[in-house]
Protein backbone atom coordinates (compact mmCIF):
# COMPACT_ATOMS: atom_id res chain seq x y z
CA UNK A 1 0.00 0.00 0.00
CA UNK A 2 1.40 3.32 -0.69
CA UNK A 3 1.90 5.92 2.83
CA UNK A 4 -1.08 7.76 1.74
CA UNK A 5 -3.36 5.00 1.58
CA UNK A 6 -1.80 3.56 5.07
CA UNK A 7 -1.99 7.17 6.92
CA UNK A 8 -5.52 8.05 5.45
CA UNK A 9 -6.82 3.98 6.97
CA UNK A 10 -4.66 4.46 10.00
CA UNK A 11 -5.83 8.49 10.27
CA UNK A 12 -2.26 9.71 11.06
CA UNK A 13 -0.17 11.68 8.83
CA UNK A 14 2.17 10.75 6.11
CA UNK A 15 5.41 11.61 7.74
CA UNK A 16 4.50 9.38 10.90
CA UNK A 17 3.73 6.01 8.27
CA UNK A 18 6.99 7.00 6.54
CA UNK A 19 9.15 7.05 9.73
CA UNK A 20 7.70 3.93 11.21
CA UNK A 21 8.13 1.95 7.53
CA UNK A 22 12.14 2.93 7.36
CA UNK A 23 12.53 1.83 11.04
CA UNK A 24 10.81 -1.78 10.38
CA UNK A 25 13.05 -1.67 6.85
CA UNK A 26 16.10 -1.40 8.85
CA UNK A 27 15.82 -3.40 12.04
CA UNK A 28 13.06 -5.51 11.51
CA UNK A 29 10.25 -6.57 13.65
CA UNK A 30 12.79 -5.84 16.49
CA UNK A 31 12.56 -2.18 15.22
CA UNK A 32 8.57 -1.17 16.08
CA UNK A 33 8.41 -2.76 19.28
CA UNK A 34 6.86 -1.10 21.95
CA UNK A 35 10.35 -1.18 24.11
CA UNK A 36 12.74 -0.67 20.70
CA UNK A 37 15.54 1.67 20.82
CA UNK A 38 16.00 3.61 18.07
CA UNK A 39 19.30 5.56 18.45
CA UNK A 40 20.08 8.93 19.85
CA UNK A 41 17.92 11.33 19.94
CA UNK A 42 17.87 13.64 16.93
CA UNK A 43 17.58 16.86 19.47
CA UNK A 44 20.63 15.86 21.39
CA UNK A 45 23.80 17.75 20.68
CA UNK A 46 26.98 17.35 22.01
CA UNK A 47 28.72 20.15 24.22
CA UNK A 48 31.41 20.49 21.52
CA UNK A 49 28.68 20.85 18.85
CA UNK A 50 27.03 23.55 20.72
CA UNK A 51 30.26 25.42 22.00
CA UNK A 52 31.17 26.13 18.48
CA UNK A 53 28.22 26.85 17.25
CA UNK A 54 27.85 29.69 20.03
CA UNK A 55 31.38 30.75 19.62
CA UNK A 56 30.97 31.43 15.84
CA UNK A 57 27.76 33.05 16.62
CA UNK A 58 29.32 35.86 18.56
CA UNK A 59 32.67 35.96 17.31
CA UNK A 60 32.27 34.95 13.69
CA UNK A 61 30.64 36.51 10.33
CA UNK A 62 30.00 34.29 7.25
CA UNK A 63 31.57 35.56 4.00
CA UNK A 64 29.83 38.51 2.27
CA UNK A 65 27.52 39.00 5.18
CA UNK A 66 26.84 41.20 8.75
CA UNK A 67 25.21 38.05 10.45
CA UNK A 68 24.80 34.26 10.29
CA UNK A 69 21.42 32.56 9.33
CA UNK A 70 20.21 29.24 10.71
CA UNK A 71 21.11 27.95 7.40
CA UNK A 72 24.75 29.17 6.68
CA UNK A 73 25.74 28.40 10.24
CA UNK A 74 24.63 25.00 9.94
CA UNK A 75 26.74 24.73 6.41
CA UNK A 76 29.67 25.83 7.97
CA UNK A 77 29.43 23.70 11.29
CA UNK A 78 27.68 20.76 9.30
CA UNK A 79 24.76 19.99 11.37
CA UNK A 80 20.94 21.12 10.61
CA UNK A 81 19.55 24.67 10.36
CA UNK A 82 16.80 22.96 13.40
CA UNK A 83 19.89 22.31 15.61
CA UNK A 84 21.12 25.48 14.79
CA UNK A 85 18.04 27.13 16.26
CA UNK A 86 17.80 25.29 18.86
CA UNK A 87 21.04 26.20 20.52
CA UNK A 88 20.46 30.14 20.00
CA UNK A 89 17.06 29.75 21.27
CA UNK A 90 18.63 27.81 24.65
CA UNK A 91 21.54 30.52 24.69
CA UNK A 92 19.23 33.57 23.84
CA UNK A 93 20.91 34.40 20.62
CA UNK A 94 19.25 36.56 18.02
CA UNK A 95 21.56 37.29 15.35
CA UNK A 96 18.67 38.68 13.20
CA UNK A 97 17.94 41.36 15.43
CA UNK A 98 19.84 44.38 16.46
CA UNK A 99 18.38 47.11 18.77
CA UNK A 100 19.57 50.66 18.19
CA UNK A 101 21.11 53.31 21.15
CA UNK A 102 22.69 56.49 21.71
CA UNK A 103 24.01 57.31 24.55
CA UNK A 104 23.95 61.19 25.68
CA UNK A 105 26.65 63.15 25.24
CA UNK A 106 25.35 66.36 26.48
CA UNK A 107 28.27 67.85 29.98
CA UNK A 108 24.51 68.47 31.93
CA UNK A 109 23.36 65.00 31.12
CA UNK A 110 22.54 64.70 34.90
CA UNK A 111 20.90 67.49 35.56
CA UNK A 112 18.90 67.68 33.11
CA UNK A 113 17.71 64.17 33.75
CA UNK A 114 17.43 64.97 37.10
CA UNK A 115 15.06 67.63 36.76
CA UNK A 116 12.67 66.12 34.21
CA UNK A 117 12.68 62.61 35.98
CA UNK A 118 11.80 65.08 39.38
CA UNK A 119 8.68 66.38 37.40
CA UNK A 120 7.22 62.90 36.59
CA UNK A 121 7.97 61.73 39.59
CA UNK A 122 7.38 64.51 42.47
CA UNK A 123 5.33 67.64 40.71
CA UNK A 124 5.26 70.90 42.60
CA UNK A 125 2.43 71.38 44.88
CA UNK A 126 -0.37 73.19 42.67
CA UNK A 127 1.26 72.91 39.38
CA UNK A 128 0.69 70.92 36.20
CA UNK A 129 2.99 68.94 34.00
CA UNK A 130 2.75 69.00 30.56
CA UNK A 131 5.02 66.83 27.62
CA UNK A 132 5.57 69.22 24.61
CA UNK A 133 7.06 68.36 21.38
CA UNK A 134 6.45 68.66 17.95
CA UNK A 135 6.04 66.12 15.33
CA UNK A 136 7.00 67.73 11.79
CA UNK A 137 6.67 66.48 8.36
CA UNK A 138 4.27 64.07 8.81
CA UNK A 139 3.10 62.88 5.38
CA UNK A 140 -0.27 62.53 3.44
CA UNK A 141 0.25 59.74 2.12
CA UNK A 142 -2.22 57.65 -0.85
CA UNK A 143 -1.62 54.28 -1.98
CA UNK A 144 -1.74 54.04 -5.86
CA UNK A 145 -3.91 51.07 -6.04
CA UNK A 146 -6.80 50.34 -3.60
CA UNK A 147 -6.12 47.87 -0.70
CA UNK A 148 -8.07 44.50 -0.19
CA UNK A 149 -10.07 44.76 3.12
CA UNK A 150 -9.32 41.48 5.70
CA UNK A 151 -11.52 38.91 5.44
CA UNK A 152 -10.78 35.15 6.90
CA UNK A 153 -7.08 33.29 6.17
CA UNK A 154 -6.36 36.96 4.91
CA UNK A 155 -4.82 40.24 6.28
CA UNK A 156 -5.41 43.32 4.25
CA UNK A 157 -3.55 44.31 1.89
CA UNK A 158 -2.09 47.96 0.44
CA UNK A 159 0.20 49.00 -2.60
CA UNK A 160 3.83 49.28 -1.02
CA UNK A 161 4.07 52.80 -3.46
CA UNK A 162 2.45 55.70 -2.74
CA UNK A 163 1.35 59.01 -3.93
CA UNK A 164 2.47 62.32 -1.52
CA UNK A 165 0.23 65.01 -0.98
CA UNK A 166 1.94 67.29 0.96
CA UNK A 167 2.72 67.37 5.13
CA UNK A 168 2.03 69.16 7.73
CA UNK A 169 3.23 69.53 11.50
CA UNK A 170 1.60 68.80 14.68
CA UNK A 171 2.72 70.67 17.92
CA UNK A 172 1.20 68.37 21.01
CA UNK A 173 0.72 68.70 24.73
CA UNK A 174 0.67 65.82 26.70
CA UNK A 175 -1.04 66.52 30.49
CA UNK A 176 1.33 63.53 32.48
CA UNK A 177 -1.62 63.71 35.27
CA UNK A 178 -4.28 63.02 33.68
CA UNK A 179 -3.30 61.69 29.75
CA UNK A 180 -5.08 64.51 28.10
CA UNK A 181 -3.57 65.92 24.81
CA UNK A 182 -3.69 69.62 23.33
CA UNK A 183 -2.64 69.51 19.43
CA UNK A 184 -2.73 71.68 16.71
CA UNK A 185 -1.43 71.47 13.00
CA UNK A 186 0.75 73.67 11.53
CA UNK A 187 1.80 74.06 7.94
CA UNK A 188 5.68 74.98 9.19
CA UNK A 189 8.00 74.44 11.82
CA UNK A 190 9.43 77.51 13.22
CA UNK A 191 9.37 79.91 16.53
CA UNK A 192 6.26 81.61 15.14
CA UNK A 193 4.09 78.41 15.16
CA UNK A 194 5.59 77.52 18.47
CA UNK A 195 4.58 80.97 20.17
CA UNK A 196 0.76 80.44 18.49
CA UNK A 197 0.96 76.83 20.50
CA UNK A 198 2.19 78.25 23.94
CA UNK A 199 -1.06 80.93 23.38
CA UNK A 200 -3.05 77.79 23.02
CA UNK A 201 -1.85 76.24 25.83
CA UNK A 202 -2.38 79.48 27.85
CA UNK A 203 -5.87 79.71 26.44
CA UNK A 204 -6.97 75.95 27.07
CA UNK A 205 -5.67 75.22 30.29
CA UNK A 206 -6.51 76.50 33.86
CA UNK A 207 -5.77 79.99 34.64
CA UNK A 208 -4.27 78.89 38.91
CA UNK A 209 -1.53 76.51 38.35
CA UNK A 210 2.01 77.05 37.06
CA UNK A 211 2.78 75.48 33.42
CA UNK A 212 5.78 73.20 33.60
CA UNK A 213 6.64 72.20 30.56
CA UNK A 214 9.32 69.51 29.15
CA UNK A 215 10.67 69.77 26.19
CA UNK A 216 13.95 69.24 23.45
CA UNK A 217 16.66 71.86 22.56
CA UNK A 218 15.22 72.57 19.75
CA UNK A 219 16.08 76.17 18.48
CA UNK A 220 12.36 77.16 17.86
CA UNK A 221 12.30 76.60 21.98
CA UNK A 222 15.15 79.08 22.64
CA UNK A 223 14.53 81.71 20.28
CA UNK A 224 14.75 85.26 21.47
CA UNK A 225 11.16 85.94 20.56
CA UNK A 226 9.96 82.98 22.76
CA UNK A 227 11.59 84.09 25.31
CA UNK A 228 10.45 87.54 25.67
CA UNK A 229 7.46 86.00 25.47
CA UNK A 230 8.32 83.69 28.28
CA UNK A 231 8.85 86.48 30.32
CA UNK A 232 5.67 87.80 30.21
CA UNK A 233 4.29 84.73 31.55
CA UNK A 234 5.30 83.72 34.32
CA UNK A 235 3.22 80.63 35.26
CA UNK A 236 5.49 78.97 31.93
CA UNK A 237 8.47 77.00 33.38
CA UNK A 238 10.50 75.29 30.89
CA UNK A 239 12.89 72.31 31.62
CA UNK A 240 14.78 70.66 28.44
CA UNK A 241 15.57 67.28 27.99
CA UNK A 242 19.26 66.50 27.40
CA UNK A 243 20.32 66.01 23.93
CA UNK A 244 19.94 62.86 21.92
CA UNK A 245 17.48 62.19 25.21
CA UNK A 246 13.88 62.07 23.39
CA UNK A 247 12.93 58.95 25.35
CA UNK A 248 12.77 61.05 28.75
CA UNK A 249 9.77 63.23 26.79
CA UNK A 250 6.71 60.98 27.40
CA UNK A 251 4.81 62.75 24.15
CA UNK A 252 7.17 60.61 22.17
CA UNK A 253 4.88 57.64 23.61
CA UNK A 254 2.02 58.92 22.53
CA UNK A 255 3.36 60.15 19.05
CA UNK A 256 3.87 56.76 18.25
CA UNK A 257 0.41 55.65 19.44
CA UNK A 258 -0.84 58.54 16.95
CA UNK A 259 1.47 56.59 14.43
CA UNK A 260 0.83 53.06 14.79
CA UNK A 261 -3.00 53.42 15.41
CA UNK A 262 -3.50 56.16 12.98
CA UNK A 263 -1.26 57.11 10.41
CA UNK A 264 0.99 54.65 9.43
CA UNK A 265 -2.07 52.36 7.74
CA UNK A 266 -3.78 55.78 7.12
CA UNK A 267 -4.98 56.77 3.47
CA UNK A 268 -5.26 60.69 2.82
CA UNK A 269 -5.91 61.87 -0.37
CA UNK A 270 -4.78 65.81 0.96
CA UNK A 271 -3.45 67.50 3.92
CA UNK A 272 -6.61 68.70 5.36
CA UNK A 273 -7.86 64.69 4.92
CA UNK A 274 -4.53 64.16 7.22
CA UNK A 275 -5.52 67.24 9.80
CA UNK A 276 -8.88 65.94 10.13
CA UNK A 277 -7.87 63.17 10.95
CA UNK A 278 -5.21 63.64 13.81
CA UNK A 279 -7.58 66.25 15.20
CA UNK A 280 -10.39 63.32 15.27
CA UNK A 281 -7.85 60.83 17.39
CA UNK A 282 -7.22 63.71 19.71
CA UNK A 283 -10.46 64.16 20.29
CA UNK A 284 -11.47 60.21 20.97
CA UNK A 285 -8.09 60.31 23.25
CA UNK A 286 -9.45 63.14 25.08
CA UNK A 287 -12.52 61.56 25.63
CA UNK A 288 -10.78 58.63 27.89
CA UNK A 289 -7.74 59.66 28.43
CA UNK A 290 -5.10 57.11 29.79
CA UNK A 291 -1.99 58.57 31.29
CA UNK A 292 1.84 57.26 30.88
CA UNK A 293 2.90 56.50 34.07
CA UNK A 294 7.02 56.80 34.37
CA UNK A 295 8.62 54.42 36.96
CA UNK A 296 11.91 54.95 36.74
CA UNK A 297 14.14 56.82 39.21
CA UNK A 298 17.10 58.94 38.05
CA UNK A 299 19.90 56.86 39.67
CA UNK A 300 18.67 53.87 37.88
CA UNK A 301 19.02 55.56 34.63
CA UNK A 302 22.36 56.83 35.22
CA UNK A 303 23.54 53.06 36.74
CA UNK A 304 22.18 51.82 33.22
CA UNK A 305 23.61 54.46 30.99
CA UNK A 306 26.92 54.16 33.10
CA UNK A 307 27.16 50.02 32.41
CA UNK A 308 26.02 51.15 28.71
CA UNK A 309 29.39 53.51 28.31
CA UNK A 310 31.79 51.19 30.37
CA UNK A 311 30.66 48.28 28.01
CA UNK A 312 31.09 50.80 24.28
CA UNK A 313 34.26 51.79 26.14
CA UNK A 314 35.57 48.37 26.77
CA UNK A 315 34.58 47.38 22.99
CA UNK A 316 36.35 50.47 21.21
Amino acid sequence: MSNNAIAKGLNTSRPTVILWRRRFDKYGPAGIAEDASHGPSSRRTDAQTVKLIVERTLHTRPPGATHWSTRTLAKEVGVSHVTVARVWESHGLQPHRIKTFKVSKDKRFVEKLTDVVGLYLNPPDKALVLCVDEKSQIQALDRTQPGLPMKKGRCGTMTHDYKRNGTTCLFAALNVIEGTVIGTCYPRHRHEEFLKFLRQIDREMPRGPELHLILDNYGTHSHPDVEQWLQKHSRFHLHFTPTSSSWLNLIERWFAELTLKRIRRGVFRSVPELVAAIHEFIQINNQQPKPFVWTKKANQILDKVGHCKAVVETLH
